[in-house]
């Protein structure tokens, strides 16, 4: 039986609570590490450049997941737009940038989780969350009392808020976070963050502490845990050796990890000559190496 933690929030009155205490937090956000501090429930605005409505790309069964959220039914994806990151090789840069999306409220949103129910989806996966966590709470508030009882995914850039996510500790099931860098340097001429692996540790530890290890059903379908997934870089940008090593000694050395091959230049990457390039298979299979010297009892998604 499906029981997502967020219904222990429903039945104990957290969720609404939870949610007014999280809107307030706008008036001077701090939501993300940005800490902007700017009002967005005026409409003022921040890195992100999210304001007090909910915009997003678009929403739908997703095949192209990790294979434990996607099963037979797909995985519910929820496309939100901006970002906390500023990636200059983002593959979604039209969503991340804001030049595609749809204005909507908490109210629709509900909506949109519970029609993702009814088509058979195995989740509710939260894409690019973490500027509207306030407003997804209020979602999901609305949507429990309404039926919704899909795992709730978060899936993010890895660049969160721990004082957040300690807020919403027990309302997500599904943890999915990215690992983009071991070298801060890197962090900040790629994704404009002057301190990405710091941050991303912290915040991972804390996912982790919350959900544990990916546990999967009788069918392989992902039902709480930790997914982390690293995109490879060419030139070792991304410093997976050192990122694995973190994983294996801070986190977990059985944690399910998607070590991912499928970068390409793309949005602002030709202004960077090391990224003007695909990764090699050799650049590839050294990421793999890294992740099994690392940890041989690591999970690598296939």
């Amino acid at each position: 039986m499906i029981y997502p933690g967020y219904l222990d929030g429903l039945e104990k009155g957290r969720l609404k609570d939870l949610t007014a205490e999280l809107m307030d937090r706008l008036k001077d956000c701090t939501i993300c590490p940005h800490h902007c501090h700017v009002n967005r429930q005026k409409g003022e605005l921040g890195f992100c450049r999210a304001g007090w409505e909910v915009e997003i790309g678009g929403y739908g069964p997703h095949f192209g997941e990790e294979p434990p959220l996607v099963g037979r039914g797909g995985s519910g994806t929820i496309f939100f737009s901006h970002c906390n990151l500023a990636c200059v090789f983002c593959q979604n840069f039209e969503i991340s940038r804001g030049h595609h999306g749809e204005k909507i409220s908490p109210e629709k949103l509900a909506r949109i989780m519970l029609s993702l129910q009814d088509r058979g989806c195995h989740n509710i996966n939260l894409v690019t969350p973490s500027h509207y966590v306030p407003q997804i709470v209020a979602a999901l508030s609305i949507a429990a009392e309404r039926g919704l009882r899909l795992p709730l995914v978060y899936n993010c850039g890895g660049y969160e808020e721990k004082a957040t996510l300690e807020l919403i500790a027990g309302l997500v099931d599904i943890y999915m976070p990215d690992f983009k860098y071991a070298d801060p340097a890197v962090g900040r001429r790629l994704s404009h963050v002057p301190d990405y692996p710091q941050v991303a540790k912290e915040a991972i530890k804390e996912m982790h502490r919350q959900v544990g290890d990916l546990e999967v059903d009788e069918k392989g379908i992902a039902r709480r845990g930790l997914i982390i997934r690293h995109l490879v870089l060419p030139e070792g940008l991304a410093g997976t050796k050192e990122v694995m090593e973190f994983i294996a000694r801070e986190i977990s050395p059985y944690s399910y990890i998607n070590i991912m091959d499928q970068y390409y230049p793309t949005y602002e990457a030709y202004r960077h000559l090391d990224l003007a390039r695909r990764i090699t298979r050799e650049e590839f299979k050294e990421a793999l190496e890294a992740a099994h010297r690392a940890s041989p009892h690591f999970r690598l998604a296939e």
